[in-house]
C-alpha cells in the first residue's frame, strides 16, 4: 500500500459525510433464491468478471488505508464462494480495521462459524424471514429452515461478539411473524432488525402491495413489549429499541418511513468491482479495470476511491408507487 502524505486520513463526500464503512460483495451467487432479492432463473456472472479474492483483499486494504474502520462482507451468499475463508483470514486482523462483519443466509454456518470467528469476524448478521419451514422455503424458493437454525446455533457456540437476525416482512406473506421472530430472538439472546422492502430489481410481485412499514411493526411490538428507545449504534442505518430484562435489541432499517441518508457513512462494492456510492442510485466507479491494469500499484486505485467521494449523491430516491423499480439491478448484484 503506497504511503503518501497527500492522501487524506479519511474519506469525506461533498456533503461533509465521513465514509468509514464499506460493504463488499465477494459473489453474486447464492444457494437461496429469495423472492425479494433474486429472480427464480438468475443469470450469474462468468468467473472472469468477478473479483478474485486477492483483488478483494487489495480493495479492503486500500479502503482501510483511507480511514475505513468497518468492513462487511456480503454476497449473494458470501460463504458459497470457494476459499472465502482465505479472505477473512487475510483481512481479519488488519491494523486500523475495527470491525470485520458478515451478512449471510446462515446455510453454511453450521460448518464455518468457528473458522470465521478465528479469522477475526466480530459480528454476524443472519437473514431469517420465517420460522415456518414451508413458508421459509416459499420465500427462499429452495432454503431449508432447519439448516439455518443449526447455523444460528453454531454461531452462538462460536462466541461472536454480536449475532443479529435480519428480517424483511411482506404483507400477506410473513407479516404475521413479527412477534414470533422477536420472541425467538429473545429466547436465543440475540438481536433482530426489521428491514423495509426496497424497490430494487424486477420481482414477481408489486412492492407497494407487499410493503410493510416499520412504523406499523414497531406499533405492533410495543403493544406486546415495553420497548425502550436506545441511542446505540452499530455504524449502520438501524435505529434500536431495547427489550427490558433481556439481552435483545430490536432494530429498524427504514429507507422509506425514516430516510437515513443524512448520516450515510457507507459505500458498496459489487463482486464485479463496481463502487456504488448509494444503494438507490446508479452513481458508480469501476474499480476492476484499475486492479487488473495496475496489479502492483495501488496509487491509481486509491486516487479513484478518493475521487468517487465527489459523486456520492445526497440520498436515494425510493418511491413504491412508481410503476418501475428505482433501480433495476437486484439486491444480490449490489450486495446484501
Amino acid at each position: 500500500m503506497p504511503k503518501n502524505d497527500n492522501y487524506p486520513a479519511s474519506l469525506v463526500d461533498s456533503f461533509g459525510r465521513k465514509v468509514d464503512y464499506i460493504r463488499l460483495s465477494i459473489t453474486d451467487r447464492c444457494d437461496f433464491r429469495c423472492v425479494y432479492c433474486m429472480s427464480e432463473d438468475m443469470q450469474f456472472l462468468p468467473r472472469d468478471e468477478v473479483l478474485t479474492l486477492e483483488e478483494c483483499s487489495r480493495l479492503v486494504k486500500a479502503f482501510v488505508s483511507l480511514g475505513v474502520k468497518k468492513v462487511r462482507i456480503t454476497g449473494g451468499e458470501p460463504l458459497v464462494r470457494k476459499d472465502a475463508l482465505w479472505l477473512f483470514n487475510e483481512i481479519g486482523h488488519l491494523s486500523g480495521l475495527n470491525e470485520l462483519v458478515i451478512t449471510t443466509n446462515g446455510s453454511q454456518l453450521e460448518h464455518q462459524a468457528q473458522a470465521l470467528k478465528q479469522a477475526g469476524v466480530r459480528r454476524i448478521n443472519i437473514s431469517l424471514d420465517s420460522l415456518d419451514a414451508a413458508r421459509f422455503r416459499k420465500i427462499t424458493r429452495v432454503g431449508n429452515l432447519d439448516k439455518v437454525l443449526r447455523g444460528i446455533a453454531a454461531a452462538k457456540q462460536a462466541g461472536f461478539e454480536k449475532i443479529k437476525l435480519n428480517t424483511l416482512l411482506m404483507r400477506g406473506v410473513n407479516d404475521d411473524e413479527a412477534l414470533p421472530l422477536v420472541a425467538f430472538a429473545i429466547a436465543q439472546g440475540i438481536d433482530i432488525s426489521f428491514i423495509e422492502e426496497m424497490p430494487l430489481g424486477l420481482v414477481h410481485h408489486t412492492r407497494n402491495s407487499t410493503y410493510v412499514s416499520n412504523e406499523d411493526t414497531l406499533k405492533l411490538l410495543r403493544a406486546r413489549y415495553d420497548l425502550i428507545g436506545s441511542v446505540e449504534n452499530t455504524g449502520g442505518p438501524a435505529r434500536y429499541w431495547r427489550v427490558p430484562n433481556t439481552d435483545t435489541k430490536v432494530g429498524f432499517i427504514s429507507p422509506h418511513s425514516h430516510n437515513f441518508c443524512e448520516s450515510c457513512n457507507r459505500v458498496r462494492i459489487t463482486s464485479k468491482g463496481e463502487l456504488y456510492l448509494c444503494l438507490g442510485q446508479e452513481n458508480k466507479v469501476d474499480l476492476m479495470p484499475l486492479l487488473r491494469e495496475y496489479p502492483r500499484d495501488d496509487k491509481p486505485l486509491i486516487e479513484a476511491i478518493i475521487g468517487s467521494m465527489n459523486i456520492k449523491p445526497k440520498g436515494h430516491d425510493f418511491d413504491l408507487k412508481r410503476a418501475a423499480p428505482a433501480v433495476i439491478r437486484f439486491m444480490s448484484h449490489t450486495g446484501g
